[in-house]
């Protein structure tokens, strides 16, 4: 009996010194991993590999339902790297160093075999934000947002400056609907927020029911 004892409290204390180690590398994932790079200039370079983060969304506001002037009339592929997501759904909150990024595409064709609509076209562009109270102590919310387009042989810039606070900040800081993010038009966030670190809000059974008049496929 003495022995086995001995070998319990062994296996308890390896049990926590795992769960502990456990629990440090949780803290430091939601503190210390980057998904963005500066440059000798301190300009962003541009991030890649964001198609295997959390995808929450495609926006667009064609021009056609604005009076053919949208101020944004392209898709929006919306993408959160993926310690910020799992940070979102423990807390409910983003964490310094979110990277949210938009790749912009084109609206193609209009009619498919399902039937009239807007479809993705051509890629365009790439948009980043980012929160970090260290880089923009000063921007609203600590939000920086930045811009990648071709340059004239059409490829992507390589590295960038943020934009002015009077070009995106202040859209986001009047009409987002939390901390400068519009996770309003998101459900993807919206289900996530809070729900648990270790939950996977996809698996619930429960979904809005919106009624369709016209017809759908």
């Amino acid at each position: 009996m003495k022995y086995f004892k001995y070998i319990t409290i062994a296996l308890l204390t390896i049990m926590l010194s795992v769960a502990c180690a456990e629990d440090k590398k949780t803290t430091e994932e939601y503190t210390e991993v980057s998904y963005y790079q500066m440059d000798s200039k301190g300009e962003l370079i541009r991030p890649t590999g964001y198609r295997e983060w959390v995808y929450v969304g495609t926006p667009v506001t064609p021009n056609e339902l604005n009076n053919g002037a949208a101020a944004f009339p392209e898709f929006h592929n919306v993408y959160i790297d993926p310690v910020s997501y799992k940070h979102y759904k423990k807390t409910g909150k983003y964490r310094e160093g979110t990277v949210i990024v938009k790749e912009l595409v084109s609206v193609g064709d209009k009619a498919a075999t399902s039937g009239i609509g807007y479809f993705q076209g051509d890629f365009l562009a790439v948009e980043v934000t980012i929160k970090s109270k260290e880089l923009y102590p000063d921007e609203p919310g600590n939000w920086a947002y930045y811009g990648f387009h071709p340059d004239e042989s059409g490829n992507l810039e390589a590295t960038q400056k943020p934009f002015g606070t009077q070009h995106c900040n202040l859209c986001h800081q009047t009409s987002a609907a939390e901390d400068w993010v519009f996770s309003q038009y998101y459900p993807v966030l919206r289900d996530a927020k809070g729900v648990g670190e270790n939950v996977n809000p996809e698996g619930s059974d429960k979904r809005q029911h919106t009624e369709v008049t016209m017809g759908g496929n």
